[in-house]
């Protein structure tokens, strides 16, 4: 009985609750084009990184090649992304929204960052502060995971 007591079940319901909501809107907004959570993911991190390439998106999503080419497919062929042979390596894939990727990106973050909002409203900066230190604690940290490494470097470099 100890051990289930020592299980957080009221946070846990909590974040598959706010998961559930979070990705609700963008969810009917993915699938008037016949598209997924993993289209939002990528449109999503290729908005917010032109240039990315297709290894670093690999790596921030954790998922294999083969998920990933038949989604960015696509995504290439409906016009959301646009893949350019890299400079220095021609093997190398770079990835950029088009500005119809763009407007979509947009368009599935804007209900998100109302969602945010309306959550944040009653908070002051320190809540903020203690949500986004939450929210960073639960991004996996083991070696070999880069996924929060860039995410921290990445808010270095913005502010």
């Amino acid at each position: 009985m100890k051990e289930i007591e020592s299980i957080d079940f009221e946070i846990i319901e909590l974040l598959f609750f706010a998961y559930r909501d979070f990705t609700s809107d963008p969810d009917a907004i993915l699938d008037r084009s016949g598209f997924g959570r993993a289209h939002h993911r990528i449109v999503h991190f290729v908005n917010r990184e032109p240039g990315l390439t297709v290894a670093a998106l690999l790596e921030t999503l954790k998922i294999t090649k083969q998920s990933l080419a038949r989604v960015l497919k696509q995504l290439i062929d409906s016009g959301y992304i646009t893949q350019v042979a890299g400079p220095e390596d021609r093997r190398q894939r770079r990835l950029y929204p088009t500005d119809r990727g763009r407007k979509l990106a947009l368009e599935l973050a804007r209900p998100q960052s109302r969602r945010i909002a309306h959550a944040l409203q009653n908070l002051d900066d320190n809540g903020r502060q203690a949500v986004t230190a939450f929210l960073s604690g639960m991004i996996n940290s083991e070696p070999g995971c880069e996924t929060k490494g860039r995410y921290e470097a990445k808010q270095e470099h913005t502010r």
